[in-house]
């Protein structure tokens, strides 16, 4: 368990100057307000991701009650929508007036942060190994690991 939330928060990390390097350094895309903005926010996603993973480790191996960093969770729940509407609505407007390579992946980029809001801070969407896949088939969308415990910090 604990390699695992060490490899999902690598991995959370590692995406961020990675998923850089693809889109703006080998695929050329256009370095412009509407696809920073988009990246940005996808970012911003990917490291509270890889926050909650660490924290949730830090836990395990303390064996504490409450999940670290909670302040910062619940602050990201509350922020996070605002931060993310803006970002879709930039973006997608930057579509709109520009269409193309220009704005669309910015689009995408803050289309995709706000999926994965929704996976960290709400449902779980992402199901990447068999004891997910089967939690799945037999229960269907379930509770977010962070959202169970943010809801049990209030409780």
């Amino acid at each position: 368990m604990r390699a695992r939330l060490r490899s999902l928060a690598s991995l959370e990390l590692l995406n961020i100057p990675l998923q850089a390097f693809i889109w703006f350094g080998l695929l050329g895309l256009p370095a412009n307000p509407a696809n920073l903005a988009g990246f940005a926010a996808f970012a911003l996603l990917l490291l509270e991701g890889a926050a909650y993973w660490t924290a949730k480790r830090r836990q395990i191996d303390t064996g504490a009650a409450d999940l670290p960093w909670t302040p910062l969770f619940a602050f990201a729940l509350r922020a996070n929508p605002v931060v993310l509407a803006a970002a879709v609505l930039f973006t997608g407007w930057s579509a709109v007036a520009d269409p193309g390579a220009g704005s669309f992946p910015g689009l995408g980029f803050a289309l995709f942060a706000a999926l994965e809001h929704v996976n960290y801070f709400h449902v779980q969407l992402m199901y990447d190994n068999p004891a997910d896949l089967r939690r799945l088939s037999r229960h269907g969308l379930v509770r977010s690991h962070l959202s169970r415990d943010l809801s049990r910090r209030r409780s």
